[in-house]
Parts: structure tokens; sequence; C-alpha cells
């Protein structure tokens, strides 16, 4: 019933409609007073959708839908009295009782989720529950899916640390609860986040003043279209610009927020809106009706009297009379048309299953999914200075997760023409650092700390520094493990090399003196205490130099073994042959005394074998060693945890003391008796000089077993070979340099009649 409508321009209005057959109505709550203007185009698609119903042949045949409109005034009062007049009759008056005598059977609710019941715009996800709301439908997305999207916006452009405020409502409450969920999730902190609603102008300030007072770059609005122009205003008044707004289909594409100053704190703005919808016929309707009501004269012959009469004043307004650029954009007003549709399809269903009988009980209308794609808009400005709502991508929640968002980064105008804002509580930790939450903060500020000694860590952000395998260290950007230096004594080093000057130098010296020896063979001082002991003495001493040298470099498994056998058995032959020169002092001592023979008991044969004996007892303590539990190359990394030692591991510390120990055993007794025959006449004073000898060797590897104890790494074999070469060069000394003295610069004494005057004057 066209004729049975009336339209009440002045605030909100809520319709309802109806057949000839079936009542039916419709609840719609749309703002038509400037500058809200979409929402008499709502009021207006409605009337257009169902007049196309009425002269449709295939859908509601032989059934007329008729409307009313009612007017909320912008107020939840007069939004549920109006509802309540809808199910009770139109006589219904606030002081009076339910009767449920409507002729209404379907109602299209208001804008605004808190009021509503079915509706076409409608988006708060809290009316999804069926066992609250079995009878609400809506034609547009819950905004389940918008929340989790702009949380995953934030995440997207790096985002951390933002600001939040939403209308103190149901669709607020609701939509930013779900944002803050999923923001949790996805690892966004939220500095704050605040409401509140359109009439508390106190409580706005405050949220004002908390986003002043704020860090946070981003700010994710979930407004409707009112609170966000009086945010708007006052962030205007406080000039709080800089602020990257992230916004919501309710005020993202809002023409209402388009001022002279709005660009100034919105411009840049990124927000999702719903997808544009053109309403066939819908622009051609709208601007036939608009003239013919306004302008009664644009029918009139332009020849005629009555024309010259009443339209001479409009004659510079005919040639706009096709213009319809000002029609708005068909987002929120296209979900009208479905609802009207989604009504009318569902009473033609009813109306044909009556037709067939028997199946009033058994008929279910199946809902259809509804679109959840989101026209990713940004607030631009043309170069005519006109703001554009500029489409950037999509956001598509029936798509994978991978394909759901579409952006184009390059199209998009930031806030302030700047690249990009940066939004976060703490910088990113580079590599070699790790993320160290702040007492007290949320997660999103943290200090970076650098990782520890032999840690890394190779991503950004990391949480946890991780710690290098065991041949590995951290390099010196704490971001990437290395292979551990190797260290070992190698003859490169200054200190191997001294080392090595020296030994070279005692088994020089050592050689020059069998020389000398060997070509002085004949005289008295060479003969005197059994000369092949000397030659023996000399060839020992030229291994212990020698030996050294096996200390020294990259130690492998045979150089291991044969470092410390060598050793053993070399200065235990030496040890033995000045043992052997002590025992000949004192027996030839004994031998001057009258009747003694005992020089027949301990003649050059018996020294050999004396000898040969010896060094045959350390040859098998070796032999034992090697056998059960050999030395063996190993790393350690004990003495230093950012490099490996590459040692020589004694395999049975048993074995090693064993060698030691033995070899201390000879040198003590050869001490012993040294220092018994010290006291013999000076053509046997050679005593004086092993005594010396000994004390020098005993000191030094006495000094050298704390030595070797405390030092760390390579240090260990540079000690080891320092008293090898220390106490070879005391032998060496000691026992050859004074006869050396006498050959060379004193031949006068090396003569058998200067020895025997010398003892016949102290005998004397």
């Amino acid at each position: 019933y066209r004729n049975t409508h009336g339209v009440n321009i002045n605030n909100f209005l809520i319709s309802h409609f109806f057949t000839h057959f079936i009542p039916m109505s419709s609840l719609a709550v749309f703002k038509i007073i400037h500058p809200y203007k979409l929402y008499f185009r709502m009021a207006q698609i409605m009337i257009f959708a169902i007049e196309e119903i009425n002269r449709s042949e295939s859908l509601l045949p032989n059934v007329s839908v008729g409307y009313q409109i009612y007017d909320n005034c912008g107020s939840r009062l007069f939004s549920m009295n109006s509802t309540m007049a809808l199910m009770n009759g139109q006589e219904f008056a606030a002081e009076d009782r339910c009767n449920g005598q409507s002729l209404i059977h379907a109602i299209i609710g208001e804008s605004e989720s808190s009021a509503t019941v079915i509706l076409q715009s409608a988006t708060c996800d809290c009316l999804s529950n069926r066992k609250d709301y079995p009878s609400f439908f809506r034609t547009i997305a819950s905004d389940y899916h918008q929340s989790r999207a702009l949380a995953y916006m934030v995440k997207h452009f790096g985002w951390s640390w933002v600001g939040a405020v939403n209308t103190d409502n149901d669709y607020g409450n609701y939509g930013m609860n779900i944002f803050l969920n999923t923001a949790q999730e996805e690892g966004i902190c939220v500095e704050y986040s605040v409401k509140f609603y359109r009439t508390e102008t106190e409580k706005l300030k405050k949220v004002v003043d908390i986003i002043k007072q704020g860090t946070a770059k981003v700010i994710v609005a979930f407004l409707t279209s009112f609170e966000m122009n009086n945010l708007l205003e006052q962030l205007s008044v406080q000039n709080i610009t800089g602020l990257q707004m992230i916004g919501v289909e309710a005020w993202i594409t809002a023409k209402s927020l388009i001022t002279s100053k709005s660009f100034r704190f919105l411009g840049g703005s990124l927000g999702f809106a719903v997808r544009k919808i053109n309403i066939e016929g819908f622009s051609d309707y709208v601007i036939k009706e608009f003239w013919d009501t306004a302008f009664p004269c644009s029918q009139t012959e332009r020849n005629s009297s009555q024309y010259a009469l009443n339209c001479s004043g409009y004659q510079d307004l005919l040639p706009l009379k096709n213009y319809n650029e000002d029609v708005p954009e068909q987002r929120y007003a296209s979900n009208v048309y479905k609802a009207v549709y989604a009504v009318a399809h569902s009473v033609h269903s009813l109306l044909n299953c009556r037709e067939q009988k028997g199946c009033e009980k058994g008929l279910t209308i199946q809902p259809q999914q509804v679109s959840n794609q989101y026209e990713i808009v940004n607030w631009q400005q043309d170069s005519d200075g006109s703001i554009q709502f500029n489409p950037v991508g999509y956001y598509d929640a029936s798509l994978p997760p991978d394909q759901r968002f579409v952006l184009n980064t390059e199209n998009i105008i930031w806030v302030g023409g700047q690249l990009g804002p940066r939004s976060v509580c703490s910088e990113s930790c580079p590599p070699g650092t790790r993320k160290a939450t702040q007492k007290g903060k949320p997660v999103c500020c943290y200090d970076c700390i650098p990782c520890a000694e032999g840690e890394i860590s190779n991503e950004t952000d990391s949480n946890n520094c991780r710690q290098c395998p065991g041949e590995y260290w951290s390099n010196a950007e704490k971001n990437k493990c290395i292979l551990k230096a190797v260290e070992f004594l190698s003859f490169t080093e200054v200190m191997s090399i001294v080392l090595v000057f020296f030994s070279m130098i005692g088994a020089g010296l050592t050689v020059l003196v069998a020389i000398l020896f060997y070509i002085k063979k004949d005289t008295p001082i060479v003969k005197a205490n059994n000369s092949e002991l000397s030659f023996l003495l000399l060839f020992s001493l030229t291994l212990c130099f020698l030996c050294s040298l096996t200390f020294i470099g990259r130690p492998t498994e045979w150089s291991c073994m044969l470092r410390h056998t060598a050793f053993g058995i070399t200065f235990v032959l030496c040890i033995s042959c000045v043992l052997g020169k002590t025992i000949v002092v004192l027996m030839a001592f004994k031998a001057t005394l009258p009747g003694s023979n005992v020089m027949k008991w301990f003649g050059p044969a018996q020294q050999r074998l004396s000898v040969l004996a010896f060094t045959l007892i350390q040859v098998l303590i070796c032999v034992l060693w090697l056998t059960i539990s050999p030395p063996f190359p190993h790393k350690n990394t004990k003495y230093y945890q950012e490099k490996i030692i590459l040692e020589c591991h004694l395999g049975s510390i048993i074995g090693f003391s064993s060698v030691l120990g033995y070899i201390g055993l000879l040198a003590i007794l050869c001490f012993i008796l040294a220092f018994l025959a010290r006291t013999l006449p000076d053509n046997f004073n050679e005593a004086k000089f092993i005594t010396f000898s000994m004390l020098i060797f005993c000191a030094v590897w006495i000094t050298f077993i704390p030595a070797y104890v405390s030092s760390p790494g390579k240090f260990t074999v540079a000690v080891e070979i320092f008293a090898i070469v220390a106490s070879s060069f005391g032998l060496l000394l000691c026992n050859f340099v004074p006869k050396c003295l006498i050959i060379l610069f004193k031949p006068e004494q090396n003569t058998k009649q200067h020895m025997m005057g010398k003892a016949s004057t102290k005998s004397n």
C-alpha cells in the first residue's frame, strides 16, 4: 500500500512493512538530519526495494507490501518504545500492557547493535548467539572477523605498541574485546584501552588526556561515527596530531567526518569498510523522486503559460537534472536492500508452504552465508584538497589464512605523509642480544641484553640466547657460532722458538764436549772415573735435550706416546750414568785403603750392567704404561671456554707418576752418594760437581710439580720442556765444564804426575 507510508526526517526512523495476507514489519534506524544523509538514504532504499517487490510477478505475486517508518530521535528509549508499538499495534502507549495484537511479523532493526533485534547493519558479535537471539538475522558480517582483522593489520605493519579506544556500548565493547584477545595472541601490546559514550563529555576529555600522555603512535578506534566525531573535536581542541588511526566500518567512510580541519587529524587513516554494491536503478529512482518533489515544473512544457509562471526561477537548475554524483556510495544502505528482500523471500516460502498444506511444522528456511570480505580504505587528499576514501586492499575471512590479507602498501598515504609510523614500546633487539622484559610493564617493553660469552641469538627480537655446542664459541657479534680456536704449543710461537733454541744449544754443546773428550780420550782427566760412562752420559744428555722437541707441535697419538716415554727412558739413562760414576768414586776411595779389593766387584763390566739394569726397569714401566692406558691427544675445554687446548692426556696417572717417581728415586740416591763422597781427596773431587748437579736436578723437578699442575694449556707443556732443558744443562755444566776448562786452558794439570803429586801432597 504505497499510500500508507509516512516519513519523518527529523532524526532516526523506525520502519515496518506488511503484506495483504501476512502482516509483517521491519524496524530500521537511520539518522536523517544533516549531515547524516546516510540514514535517510537507507530509508529511501527500503522504500525502493519494497516498490520493486510489489512490481515483481515472481516474488510474492498477488501480495502487496506496505511499510511504516518511525523516528527514534537517536535515543535507545525511543527505539524500544517504537519496537513495542510495532509488536503490539499502532495504538500502543507507554502505559499499556503488551497485547501482541500486531499485524507486524518482521522487524528490520536500527543500525546500532545495542537496541536492535533484527537488522541490516548490527555487526556486534554478541548477536550471533542463537540461544539468546533466536529470531535475529543480519545482512552484514559479524564484528568477529573485523575485530580480528584489525589485530592482523596491526601485526602486518609491525606495530607492537598501540592504544585502543571504543564506544561504550555492545558494539564497541564486544568488538574491542575480540580485538584485545586477538592482539594478545599475536604478541601485540595495548598501552591503554579506554571507552566513552557520546553523551559522556567529561569521560571523553579523560580519554583524550590518556591518548595525549601515551607513547603509542597507532590508535585502534572501535567507534561509531558519532563518538568518532566527538573524539575528533577534542583532538582538534587539544591539537593532538601525528596519530595513525585504524578504524572500523562504522566511521572510516563516514562523510560526516569530513571537515576543513579533519584531514589534519585523520589524514592517512586506515580501516575496514563494507564493500560497495551498486543497486541497479536506485540512482535514477532517487533523482526522479527528488526532482518531481522539489521542482514540479520539470515536467511542464517550456512553451506553456504554466511554465512561465512557476518555473522561471528554476531555469538555472534544470541543466543539473541528470546529475547524480551526490548519491552516496552504497555500503551500509545496500544491506537494507538485502534485508527487505530476505524478509520477502521468507514470506514467499511460507506462503507457498501453506498452499501445499502439511508443511508448517517441517519447514526450515536456511540462512544464507553473509560475505566476510572487507575493503581496506585509506584517507587521502586529492590535489584539489578534497578527501577521498581510496581502497588500498581487502580482507576476506573466508579465504585461507595466508591469502586473507591483500594490501597495496605503495598506494597508502600515511599520517603526516611519512613512510609509515613506528609504534613500539621498545626498538627491536638485533641479533646477538635477547629481550628482557622491563619490570611492571607489558611484554612489548623490554631491554636488549647482550648474549653471554659462548651464547648467540641469530634472530631479531630473540627471547633467549642459545648455548653454542661443545667445540663452538660465539663470535664477537654474538650472532653466530664459530669453531673454537685450537691451541697447542706450535713451532712458530716465540716461546717455542726460544725453547727449541736452548734445546739445540744444549745438544750442540753436549756434542762438542763429546768430541773434545774423544780427542783427549787418552789424557788422565778423561780416563778418570771410567771414560765409557762419561761418553754414555754425554749421549744420554744429547737425547735429553732432543727429546724436549717431541713436546712441541700438534699432539698426535704417536707423539703423545713418544714424548713421555722418551723423556722417562733418556733421563733414567742419564741419571744411571751419573749414579754409576758416583759409585765408582766411592769404590775407588775404598780401594786405596790397605787390604781393600772392592774394585774387582765394581769394574767396567759391572758399571755397564748397573746402567743397563736401571734403564731396563724404566723401559718396563713405560711398556706397562703404554699397554694399559697410554697417553692420547685430548681436547681440553675446561681451562678456557672460548678455545680448545689440544694436549696429550696422560692416560694413566699412575703410569706417569711411576716414571717420574723412578727418576726421582735414582736422582735422590745419586745425590746422597755424591754428598757422602764430597770430602774425598782432591783427585777424586768429581763427587762435588755431581752433588751440585743433583742438587740442581732435584730443585728443578721439585718446583716443576706445582708449576705443571697450575699452568694452563700450552704453558703446561712449556713448563715441562723448561724442566727437561734446565736439568739437562745442570748435569752438563756441573759434570763436564770443569774438565773442559782444564783440557782447554790448563793442560799442565791434565797429567798423571800432577794428579799423583797432588795426591801425595794431600796425603802428607
